[in-house]
């Protein structure tokens, strides 16, 4: 780039060091002209000589001015590199020296750790785990009994519930389960630290089978979790122990792994898993709407404990779709090995009517291809659409317009929700769904202030309140409160002026009262406003006898 800019620089400086012939030529040609000319010219070569020299040292002025310019550019720029070069040094030495303290610091903590966990463990000298990611690895290096008991050394350097080792320690699922029941605020925590706390079971898959016992109550074995909280809670807490102990299971080598699902814990679980078959055949299959918490349990039961090829694929393939709207439905499909079947699962779903479930199964499995989005989300919107337009009865009652509108309702909510988690909003736009949602909310808030029971509003008395002097106050005048007097009478004994001989010999006047008798009309209109005038005509006469009174008195 600077070698062009020195080409341009010699061009330009050779076309003004040529000017001066340019001059002479065109001299030439001027006199020329004027030898040659018919007519004089009014304009003399002297003058055009001297204006073209004056364009040439005006030219050779800007030119230069142009060339320091150009220099101190250039000096700046490169005082600017410098700059940066030097900042950039800096900076690199500054991050080199924040790492290495950093480094230090981590050490210090990860030496303070295992000298603590040392002597929390009371057992052999601990071997750090650098990071949390390794915590996994570390749990399948460490030795296992044959008995299927794995060694009591903790993975994860920090505990937030040490109770969790205790309860693992000690083999009590009952606490577990109370314990996952006090702590269900805070089940993100929980799920992470279970599966540590798991190592220190002497046999976690016996644990976690342990804490299954009661899922089915003997008494009602068919009863509905979703009635009775307390069943339903302690329902999800078995899920959630069978999906940790999934996730500890995962961290083992095959020869760890085989230690831990023994044979005897494989025939205990298949025995829980036949019991419960039975249990899941009394259940509609729409009933949960893809929602099944026992379908679940009866699905991570099998793929927990690897005993999936005990019982017959066809009848696990009919309990998917009874969980297809849970999030773990994917997991729990690619753990039972059906990630083969997913396109007769998914066609299932969207005959059905199950498209949303469709639409996640799909991505979930890469089959958009074969099940375009939008169009099965488009399908989804006109069934419902078709269905609510049949079944909703002109006459219907009320209870029954609302149960379709809410049906309506989670129905687009549902829709709009796919959309945003899959990005689909070009394919499919949400726009008039959040007009419909709108409209929908409205009406239901309007309904709602409508059957609200209004409150009764105290009743006020008509017209206005007179006000009474204590005078009065013996009299019954029939108003629910008496208001002082406005304009007090003036006490003419304590006035200082008012004490000579003059004043000694009128004896004050007597105190004025006046008695307001309440009108007999006043509960109609005509009244009130009688009665308004009237007042207001005794307090003037009274304000302006008091007057008269007074400068009465100030006169004699």
């Amino acid at each position: 780039m600077n070698s062009f800019k020195m080409e341009d620089t010699r061009s330009v400086a050779s076309l003004m060091d040529s000017t001066s012939s340019k001059i002479q030529q065109l001299q030439k040609a001027f006199a020329e002209l004027e030898s040659q000319r018919a007519v004089t010219l009014n304009l003399k070569w002297n003058e055009l000589e001297e204006h073209f020299h004056g364009l040439e040292r005006s030219l050779k002025r800007r030119f230069h001015e142009l060339e320091d310019q150009e220099k101190e550019y250039e000096t700046k720029t490169r005082k600017a590199q410098e700059l940066l070069e030097k900042k950039k040094a800096a900076v690199e030495a500054k991050e080199k020296a924040s790492l290495e303290r950093l480094q230090k610091k981590r050490d210090a903590a990860v030496f303070a750790i295992n000298s603590a966990l040392d002597k929390y463990n009371n057992n052999a000298p601990y071997v750090g785990i650098t990071s949390v990611g390794e915590s996994a690895k570390a749990f399948a290096a460490e030795g296992d009994n044959l008995d299927g008991t794995v060694q009591d050394v903790e993975s994860s350097p920090v505990m937030a519930y040490p109770q969790l080792m205790k309860l693992c320690r000690e083999m009590d699922s009952t606490g577990l389960h109370k314990f996952v029941s006090d702590n269900r605020k805070n089940l993100a925590s929980l799920k992470e630290e279970i599966p540590v706390a798991f190592r220190a079971a002497a046999n976690p898959a016996s644990l976690v089978l342990d804490s299954l016992e009661g899922f089915y109550p003997k008494e009602a074995p068919t009863s509905d979790g979703k009635k009775d909280p307390n069943l339903l809670g302690m329902r999800r807490t078995c899920v959630m122990l069978m999906e940790c102990l999934s996730i500890l299971l995962s961290a083992l080598d095959s020869n760890s792994l085989a230690a831990v699902l023994s044979e005897n814990v494989r025939n205990r679980a298949k025995g829980i898993a036949e019991g419960w078959n039975p249990l899941l055949e009394t259940l509609d299959m729409d009933a949960g709407n893809g929602n099944s918490l026992e379908a679940h349990a009866f699905l991570q039961l099998l793929a927990t404990f690897g005993i999936v090829s005990d019982f017959k694929e066809d009848e696990i393939l009919k309990l998917i779709p009874m969980v297809s709207r849970r999030r773990q439905a994917a997991e729990l499909c690619r753990s039972l090995g059906l990630s083969e079947k997913m396109p007769g699962v998914i066609e299932v779903l969207v005959n059905s009517g199950k498209q949303i479930d469709a639409v996640n199964l799909a991505f979930a499995f890469e089959l958009t291809e074969q099940f375009p989005p939008g169009e099965l989300l488009k399908c989804y919107m006109n069934e419902a659409s078709r269905s609510s337009s049949q079944g909703r009865p002109g006459d219907a009652s009320p209870a029954v317009q609302d149960e379709f509108n809410e049906r309506e309702l989670t129905g687009l909510k549902a829709v709009i929700k796919c959309v945003e988690e899959h990005n689909l909003e070009e394919q499919y736009p949400v726009e008039p769904l959040h007009k419909r949602i709108l409209q929908l909310e409205k009406a239901k808030a309007e309904k709602k202030r409508a059957t609200e029971p209004t409150k009764p509003q105290p009743k006020r008395p008509r017209g206005p309140q007179p006000r009474v002097t204590d005078n009065n106050s013996n009299i019954k005048t029939g108003y629910g409160r008496v208001i002082p007097e406005r304009y007090p009478q003036y006490v003419y004994d304590n006035r200082p002026f008012l004490s000579g001989p003059i004043m000694a010999a009128q004896p004050p006047p007597p105190p004025q009262t006046y008695t307001f008798i309440p009108l007999l009309l006043m509960g109609t209109s005509t009244g009130t406003a009688i009665s308004t005038r009237l007042l207001l005509l005794l307090t003037f006469t009274k304000v302006m006898v008091n007057l008269t009174v007074t400068l009465s008195l100030l006169w004699y």
